[in-house]
């Protein structure tokens, strides 16, 4: 046991040392980002309205103002908040690659602010976070690289923390400051007792952070938890045909959703993009969450509700598979378990981008030690 333990200190060494830098910067960055959401509620003023006793605009008139300012741009959706919320019309394409959100006063359409959402400093700190500020083909596939290093790194710290004897297991499991008086033990404890606790959590961001990674994983932890659907995103399809269609059909889809879901916190309604596309409405029952999701699809047509063969369809005919996929963000921020679980997972981030500095020390200390060792003369 103890030569594979050399062969796993070793390993364990080489690739902290390759990927410290990377794992400090994917961690604090991930901490960073852990409450953007509750402090742009509370620093943008514009996200909120004064609740009024009067209907809310309609898709397209809302869509249609949004339009002017951004007249060069398509128009993606237009996202219906809580009552004391502006509606977002949000303007997005990967190529030419665009983000643009128009926030609007639901009842009146008065617009409230322009936002390029690829810009500020959230948008700075999750492009570190998902591809170190690189060329988003390159940095995602070196961030999932340097994703799979650490779970390497997470499984090879857990064979070398483990004790040859059982009976001392509970030394490693406690701080004993009181009676160590160096520095240097002191830093060996918040790098193996710190990295043993917080392991479980790691293996969760780095298994959930890989789903994004490679496509080959997604696909294998999914099949794993026994999913049938599709991962792959597609729009459905609308028939075309001699039926007259709706004039407004967005906006009929919209009432229809409304008054079937009318406690929903938030309902999204995407207009089609072409000829044969689909009406995609986005209709959240949960603050705070995104994997109880309904998504809806309707002919633009015919109104008639489509079903699709994807993992994003209605909420209630998902498998367990399928919500475990769908909870991947949720699971990763820590959102699944609330606030409480959002304040878990910036911890945990911190405490992991500790692990590269107190690892660095620690290398550095026995690198030290064995010069001395061999240059001190007899």
């Amino acid at each position: 046991m103890k030569r594979y333990k050399k062969a796993f200190r070793k390993i364990h060494l080489w690739l902290g040392l390759t990927s410290g830098l990377v794992v400090f910067i994917i961690a604090i960055t991930g901490c960073l980002y852990a409450f953007q959401e509750e402090l742009q509620f509370a620093t943008q003023s514009y996200r909120y309205v004064a609740p009024q006793n009067q209907a809310y605009l309609l898709p397209s008139q809302l869509g249609a103002i949004a339009q002017k300012q951004l007249p060069d741009k398509l128009l993606h959706s237009v996202k219906y908040n809580e009552t004391d919320c502006s509606v977002e019309a949000i303007f997005y394409h990967y190529e030419p690659s665009y983000y643009y959100t128009v926030y609007l006063n639901p009842y009146t359409g008065k617009v409230l602010h322009v936002q390029n959402m690829e810009e500020g400093f959230f948008r700075w700190v999750l492009d570190g976070h998902f591809y170190l500020w690189l060329p988003h083909e390159v940095g995602q596939v070196v961030v999932a690289i340097f994703t799979l290093i650490f779970l390497v790194m997470v499984i090879t710290g857990l064979i070398l923390w483990w004790p040859a004897n059982k009976k001392v297991i509970g030394q490693r499991l406690r701080f004993k400051w009181k009676i160590t008086t160096t520095w240097k033990r002191k830093n060996f404890d918040l790098h193996s007792i710190t990295g043993f606790y917080i392991s479980l959590i790691a293996l969760v961001f780095i298994i959930t952070g890989l789903v994004w990674g490679f496509q080959w994983w997604a696909y294998g932890y999914y099949k794993v938890m026994g999913g049938e659907k599709s991962l792959v995103y597609s729009d459905a399809v609308s028939v075309k045909n001699s039926a007259v269609p709706a004039q407004y059909p967005l906006d009929a889809i919209y009432q229809k959703v409304k008054n079937e879901t009318p406690n929903a916190v938030s309902i999204e309604v995407h207009p089609p993009e072409t000829e044969t596309s689909g009406i995609a409405v986005n209709v959240n029952m949960d603050k705070g969450t995104y994997w109880t999701i309904d998504y809806r699809y309707f002919d633009r047509y015919s109104l008639k509700e489509i079903t699709v063969n994807h993992i994003y369809g209605r909420y209630k005919n998902a498998t367990m598979a399928d919500k475990l996929m769908r909870m991947n963000y949720d699971i990763h921020t820590g959102a699944v378990l609330g606030f409480a679980g959002k304040v878990l997972a910036f911890l945990v981030s911190l405490l992991i981008a500790t692990l590269p500095i107190t690892g660095c020390i620690l290398w550095w200390n026995r690198r030290k030690k064995e010069f001395l060792k061999t240059n001190t003369p007899l």
